[in-house]
């Protein structure tokens, strides 16, 4: 499983980050750990713009969110 650690970052960032992970590790699971609830939905909705199915997780105050 391919890492983006994106915590403490903010938009657009993540979700550069994340489209440079999905454009070279597509083919895997993609884990993106996030700190800012908007910066989750961000992220999420750029998944799933790509057909990533994403699942995500709250760790205390951050998110970790599952792209595959």
């Amino acid at each position: 499983m391919f890492e983006v650690d994106a915590r403490g970052l903010s938009c657009p960032e993540p979700v550069m980050l994340t489209h440079e992970a999905i454009r070279d590790h597509g083919d895997e699971q993609i884990k993106v750990l996030v700190s800012e609830p908007h910066t989750r939905d961000n992220v999420e909705k750029f998944a799933k713009s790509k057909g990533k199915n994403v699942s995500i997780t709250e760790k205390g105050d951050e998110f970790e969110l599952i792209i595959g």
